[in-house]
This record gives C-alpha cells, sequence and structure tokens, in this order.
C-alpha cells in the first residue's frame, strides 16, 4: 500500500509551486472557473425560487397600516372590561356589608340573595332588560336587540366591543338590585326576593334608565328642540349613576321597607328603643372598604374611554375626596348626637360620599367634590334619623345611603358643575360646551333640569315599587311566617346557620339596645343578669 506524503511535504511542495509562474497561472484560472460556475448557478436559483429566498414579500407579510380606530377601540374596550370587572367585584362589597349589619341568624339569608340576584339579573339583562335601556326605540323604552339579537360590533359612537359594553352595564344593573335587598333584610321571604328582583333587574331599572341613559331616552335629549320641555335649554345628566343606578335602587329599597313593615322585636327610639346591632361590624367595614375600591371602575370606566386620561385621573380623585369628605362629616354628626365615634355611620358616611358624587364627577372640581361629599356626610346621618322616627325599618341604611344621597348627588350637579368640562369621547373630552352650575355663575338652569330629572325618576320609581311590592305581599310571599323569622331565617329558608360552631348570646350587648324573642334560659338568664327584662 503506497504511503501517503506527509503534511510538511504537501505544504513545501505548494510553496514551491507557488513561486512557479505557470503553476500560479493554472491555479488562478481553476479557482476563477469555479467562483463563475457557483455564481451562475446562484443566480438561476434566486430568478426561478424567489419566494424560497424571501426576496419576493407576500400581502400577508406586508407591515400592517393601522388606522386611528385600530389602536383607540381596543384600549377603550380593554378599559371598559377592566372597569366592568372593578363594578363587579363590588358584589363581593355589598355582600360583606349586608352581612356584617344583620343579624347572625339571616346571614346566609344574606349570602343567598346578594348571589342569586346576580345570577338572576346576568340572564334577565341578557335576555330584555339591556334591550328596554339602550337601545334605539322611543323615549320611554328601547325595543330593539332582544337576547343581543341584531346588535352590531361595537356600541353606539363609543367604538367599545358591544359586548363589553354589555358587561359593564350589566355590573350596573346587579347593583341596583343588590341595593334593594339591603333594607329589606332579616324578614323577607326568599321566593318573595325572587319576585321582586324579577321585576327590578328586567323591568324597572332598565325602563326607567332609558329615559336618562337610552339613546332617545327623553331625559337624555330634554330640553332640546322637538323634544321633552324644549324651553328648558338644557337636559339631564347622570355620569355613573345617582339617579339611575342609586336613587332607583334605593327608593325600591325604601317601597319594600314600608310594605314589609319592620322585624318583629324592633323598638324605634321614639318608643323607648333603638336599631337592632349589627353582628360583625369586622366584615361591614371591610364590605364598605370594598365598594369604595370598586367604585374606581363605577365612575372612571364611566367614561368607556381610555384615551380621555385626564378625565378618567379627574373623576377618580373627586370619587376619592367626596368619599373621604362624607365619612368624616357623618362620623362628626354621629358623635355630636352620641358622644361616641360610631363606625357604622362612619362606613355608611363614606358610601353616602360615593353616591352623590357619582353622578357630577366629570363636571366638577377637586373643591367641590369635598364639599358636596362633606354635606352627603351630614345628610346620611340626618336621613337615618328621619326613618328612625318615621318608624321604617331599614337594617343597613340603603334608602339613606343610595336614595337620600343620590337625590342629593344629582341636585349637586347643578350647584357645583365647575364650567370647564363638557363631554368625554372615544378620542379625547369635548370641552366646547362645559355644563356651568349655579356657584359658578351658571344660573338655575342646570339645576332645573336635574330637578326635573330627579323627581321624574324618583316618584316614578317609588310608584312603580310600591305595586310590585303590595302585588307580592298580596300573594303572601313577600314576609316569612313570624315562626320562620322568629327563629331566623337561615334555618327557617335554608336549613344552615352561617355560624354552627358559635354559641350566638346577647352578652356583648349594649343595655339601651332592645333583644329579640328567645326561648334560651341561658338568654334569660345573661339578660337579666345585665339588668333588663327578658322579652
Amino acid at each position: 500500500m503506497e504511503k501517503k506524503p506527509s503534511l510538511a511535504f504537501r505544504i513545501s511542495r505548494l510553496r514551491a509551486r507557488l513561486h512557479d509562474p505557470e503553476w500560479r497561472r493554472y491555479g488562478g484560472l481553476l479557482l476563477s472557473g469555479k467562483l463563475t460556475g457557483i455564481a451562475l448557478l446562484a443566480i438561476l436559483f434566486l430568478f426561478t425560487n424567489p419566494d424560497l429566498m424571501s426576496f419576493r414579500t407576500f400581502a400577508a407579510d406586508a407591515p400592517p397600516v393601522l388606522k386611528g380606530n385600530d389602536i383607540v377601540n381596543p384600549l377603550n374596550t380593554v378599559w371598559t372590561l377592566v372597569a366592568a370587572f372593578l363594578v363587579f367585584g363590588m358584589q363581593v362589597g355589598f355582600t360583606m356589608l349586608e352581612a356584617g349589619f344583620c343579624r347572625s341568624r339571616e346571614t346566609v339569608n344574606v349570602l343567598m340573595e346578594c348571589i342569586v340576584d346576580t345570577c338572576l339579573c346576568g340572564l334577565l339583562f341578557y335576555a330584555f332588560g339591556f334591550a328596554f335601556m339602550f337601545s334605539h326605540g322611543n323615549g320611554f323604552i328601547g325595543l330593539n336587540w332582544f337576547f343581543l339579537n341584531g346588535a352590531p360590533a361595537t356600541y353606539e359612537g363609543s367604538g367599545v366591543a358591544f359586548l363589553a359594553f354589555w358587561l359593564f352595564q350589566f355590573a350596573f344593573a346587579d347593583t341596583c338590585s343588590t341595593i334593594t335587598s339591603g333594607a329589606m333584610i332579616g324578614r323577607t321571604g326568599f321566593v318573595g326576593d325572587l319576585i321582586y328582583s324579577f321585576f327590578v333587574s328586567g323591568f324597572i331599572y332598565p325602563i326607567i334608565g332609558h329615559w336618562a341613559w337610552g339613546p332617545d331616552g327623553f331625559l337624555a335629549s330634554m330640553g332640546t328642540a322637538g323634544n321633552f320641555l324644549p324651553s328648558l335649554g338644557a337636559s339631564f345628566h347622570d355620569f355613573a349613576g345617582s339617579t339611575v343606578v342609586h336613587t332607583i335602587g334605593g327608593f325600591v329599597a325604601l317601597a319594600g321597607a314600608i310594605v314589609l313593615g319592620p322585624r318583629i322585636g324592633r323598638k324605634f327610639k321614639r318608643d323607648g328603643g333603638g336599631p337592632m346591632l349589627p353582628h360583625d361590624l369586622t366584615i361591614a367595614a371591610s364590605g364598605g372598604l370594598l365598594l369604595w375600591f370598586g367604585w374606581y371602575g363605577f365612575n372612571p370606566g364611566s367614561t368607556l374611554s381610555a384615551m380621555d386620561y385626564e378625565g378618567i385621573g379627574r373623576v377618580a380623585a373627586n370619587t376619592t375626596l367626596a368619599a373621604c369628605a362624607a365619612g368624616l362629616t357623618a362620623m362628626i354628626a354621629a358623635y355630636v348626637m352620641s358622644k361616641k365615634w360610631d363606625v357604622s355611620f362612619t362606613v355608611n358616611g363614606f358610601l353616602a360620599g360615593l353616591v352623590a358624587i357619582t353622578c357630577p364627577c366629570y363636571w366638577v372640581s377637586p373643591g367641590g367634590s369635598i364639599i358636596l361629599g362633606g354635606i352627603a356626610g351630614f345628610i346620611v346621618v340626618g336621613a337615618v334619623e328621619v326613618l328612625e322616627w318615621l318608624r321604617i325599618d331599614d337594617p343597613i341604611g340603603a334608602v339613606p345611603v343610595h336614595g337620600i344621597c343620590g337625590i342629593w348627588g344629582t341636585l349637586s350637579l347643578g350647584f357645583f358643575a365647575c364650567g370647564k368640562y363638557g363631554a368625554t369621547g372615544p378620542l379625547a373630552a369635548d370641552n366646547s360646551a362645559p355644563l356651568t352650575g349655579l356657584l359658578y355663575g351658571g344660573g338655575f338652569t342646570l339645576l332645573a333640569a336635574q330637578a326635573i330629572g330627579s323627581l321624574i325618576v324618583t316618584a316614578s320609581t317609588f310608584t312603580v315599587a310600591m305595586l310590585v311590592m303590595w302585588g307580592v305581599n298580596a300573594m303572601g310571599l313577600l314576609r316569612v311566617t313570624e315562626e320562620g323569622e322568629r327563629g331566623g331565617l337561615d334555618l327557617f329558608e335554608h336549613g344552615i346557620s352561617a355560624y354552627p360552631e358559635y354559641v350566638i348570646t346577647t352578652a356583648g350587648q349594649p343595655h339601651a339596645i332592645p333583644h329579640y324573642p328567645s326561648s334560651s334560659p341561658m338568654e334569660r338568664h345573661v339578660k337579666q343578669s345585665a339588668g333588663e327584662s327578658a322579652v
């Protein structure tokens, strides 16, 4: 076998040949021929297969040409959905607030009512509630989009995806129905609750709400040529629902409390008694703070526009300041009456401020928010005392917080609109026609429009709600039997206690608070040892 030359030998031979001119010429011709062949093959390949080498651009690969709405509408939709999630989270706050302010023996009933009201409201708002409220029809009711059929991709001129807008408004409707149950705690039959909730979520809230928020509602178009009260020259405004959500919910609650009557054993101040104590103020206060957090979806989210960033910031700040002021003024007012720092009044105070700022939050200044919120704190305490004097049993203060302070918030726009802000929009705010209230030189026009709208909505809601409550009561379904109420709704209606491992006594109750009927010898002994008479 022939031995191959070593690497050193081959390198030495190559060096010698490179010094030979004939070999250099031969090597250059050989290398250039090979390079020319490779180049020709490459050119032929590129011309016959341009797609494989990505030298030709497909239409799908071209950079997209984006229009403004291709960016704005998705952003506004995401903003609306985030706000909807926050508003829906308020259901946790409502549930905790009502459960904390009720008595321990009716806690499960509160939990069930809040959960089932939400489920019922969702289906009703899908079937026809949303159609009644937000579709085109006439000045009194919407007549399209039942079961969301025929709905467009986006809602009206907002550019927000239609179903995102639906979800946002469902969360509002659910809030209204939950407000109602708060004044009816402790004596409402569960079937009766389902019936009146059906009417509230399916008819009362969406139809009356259409008047102010519908695309052709007669209050929304009031004061313009060819519409309701054209000579007034101003329409009704309710940015996030002091009237549409809270006044409606509050006055349905008032109708229910009146028709139901007070709980057994409830003795009012003018009769020598006082309110029945809440069973867990920790839960109640935590629920109130959760509601405050959810309000940052309720009010800023009502812009439906992430692009109106200045409006969002202003609304959020105004919401905060009104709540802070109202919480402090309610605490002070309660202290003047009782010489005690009352946490329940303080919680309902900041909730009253939140309700009040809900209508004017877009159009008022931070200073105006503090003033109108502070007034709301005094109003809610006074309204609680008025209900007490009228012998109307409202365990959580739903009527003063939502009903009465909803009216105040609506009217406050007519006083405190600062004359700088007009309307929100999908691209930016339009401040070409700002709202100006009485205290900023705008005269009485806006205040008159607010008063007329509030009066119409309040009176209509209360009248229809009284008819519904009377009807359900006439069927014998609104109030539980005396046996069921005395034994507690949890066991009577649901077969379980919220605290099955606890022994509930009255030992921690102040002497001034009347107690409830009980067959327990231990409870009678506790009352007697505390210097009280057993009931």
